[in-house]
């Protein structure tokens, strides 16, 4: 036997090993190729993520950050929420990229290529809040289907762009437009091309906002291809969803667009409440528009032990959809009694809000620290989980870390 046919087998040997049965026709596999079996895609490295990152799926990939690793004001690439419906596209050119505007209520149809948005176009940058409409998920019961995020499916990065409005009108608008609907270049987890995997969009008030952003820009880089490259939508305060990546076309629509998750219970909640449970027709389901108001420490980690006497700091963020947070407080005592938190003004409208306390523990023990936010229009958080919704969307409880002192 020479040396290359000794090589060959040592290693297909090695294969077998770990896939635990006979590889037929292994023989006959190329020199350098690993079979899929034991092909680790490690999305940790091919994204850029922080490995404290969970992931929830992987087909398509579907990744949370923990609330520590979102402590920075303004979230870095490290730690952003990965929420994919469809493939992620494979050959990106940014030199032939282009964004058509069309459908009943566009003027005209117009196709721009990324050059002339970042050319013809007013730059702005903007610190924007976005949360997947499912963040908490995981807290429904009767459990809800989806993945089951828990506290992690939110960012505020800093994004830059250029105005949805500027390019809309620059093609023109018919006095008809209600909604934008986008399009995008990812594919269907089928495979089949002419099935989107997702297409939302926004009436024309959100769409028409100085903060809805065609962005081309992240944190003063290119977006990563993960989370839009080379343009993507960004309208801050409502689900993420609304936020399309890999976008490619808008459509100026007469009508609520019905696009590929808009209709049916798809980031629909009931209309009213419903008990736990109960099915509800389409017909009573509304479109999530502005998220709740909600807050998250990010800092100390839950599970953190202290000395008794010494002061716990405490840090995090808050948010209010289109509004924002107008008082932070904090409990001790389970929702006892609430003392109160500084709470920053945004950086700009749509970016959360940053808060901090000084707590002071009155004897060793367990405790549980609470945060509650309350927006401009003095709505709090709920102590616990909000009313029942069949998708487990918008769960807006207050956010509670375990401290023991000792």
């Amino acid at each position: 036997m020479d040396r290359r046919s000794f090589i060959k087998k040592t290693v297909l040997s090695s294969f077998t090993a770990l896939i635990g049965t006979e590889i037929i026709f292994g023989s006959k596999i190329i020199n350098g190729y690993t079979p899929l079996a034991i092909q680790d895609p490690n999305p940790f490295k091919m994204f850029n993520k922080n490995k404290g990152m969970v992931v929830l799926n992987d087909k398509p990939w579907n990744i949370e950050a923990q609330a520590h690793l979102l402590d920075d004001k303004i979230t870095p690439n490290s730690s952003m929420f990965i929420r994919n419906n469809g493939r992620t596209p494979e050959e990106i050119n940014p030199k032939t990229w282009t964004l058509t505007i069309d459908g009943e209520s566009a003027k005209n149809k117009k196709t721009y290529s990324l050059e002339d948005l970042k050319s013809k176009f007013e730059h702005h940058t903007y610190q924007l809040t976005l949360e997947c409409g499912g963040n908490g998920r995981g807290e429904f019961d009767p459990p809800a289907k989806g993945n089951q995020w828990t506290i992690g499916a939110v960012h505020c990065a800093s994004w830059t762009g250029v105005r949805l409005r500027d390019v809309l009108e620059d093609a023109g608008i018919k006095s008809d437009a209600v909604y934008i609907g986008y399009h995008a270049a990812d594919t269907h987890l089928s495979g089949d091309p002419s099935k989107e995997p997702i297409s939302r969009g926004c009436p024309m008030p959100k769409a028409q906002q100085d903060e809805t952003l065609l962005a081309f820009g992240m944190n003063g880089k290119d977006i990563p291809l993960i989370h839009g490259y080379p343009l993507r939508l960004v309208a801050g305060g409502w689900p993420a969803s609304v936020s399309g990546k890999w976008v490619n076309r808008i459509s100026i629509r007469d009508k609520v667009h019905d696009g590929t998750k808009m209709t049916g219970t798809a980031y629909r909640v009931p209309c009213n409440p419903v008990a736990p449970g109960e099915k509800i027709k389409d017909e009573d389901m509304c479109i999530i528009e502005s998220m709740p108001v909600k807050s998250l420490i990010t800092y100390p980690k839950t599970g953190a032990t202290i000395k008794e006497g010494k002061t716990l700091y405490i840090r995090g963020h808050a948010w209010a959809g289109e509004l924002e947070v107008s008082k932070m407080e904090y409990s001790i005592d389970f929702g006892s009694t609430w003392s109160n938190c500084s709470v920053e003004k945004p950086s700009n409208r749509l970016a959360w809000q940053h808060f901090s306390a000084s707590i002071n523990f009155p004897k060793k023990g367990y405790y549980e620290v609470w945060v509650r936010a309350t927006d401009t229009n003095s709505v709090a958080q709920p102590m616990l989980l909000p009313g029942w919704n069949p998708k487990g969307y918008l769960n807006n409880a207050c956010h509670r870390i375990a401290i023991k002192v000792i």
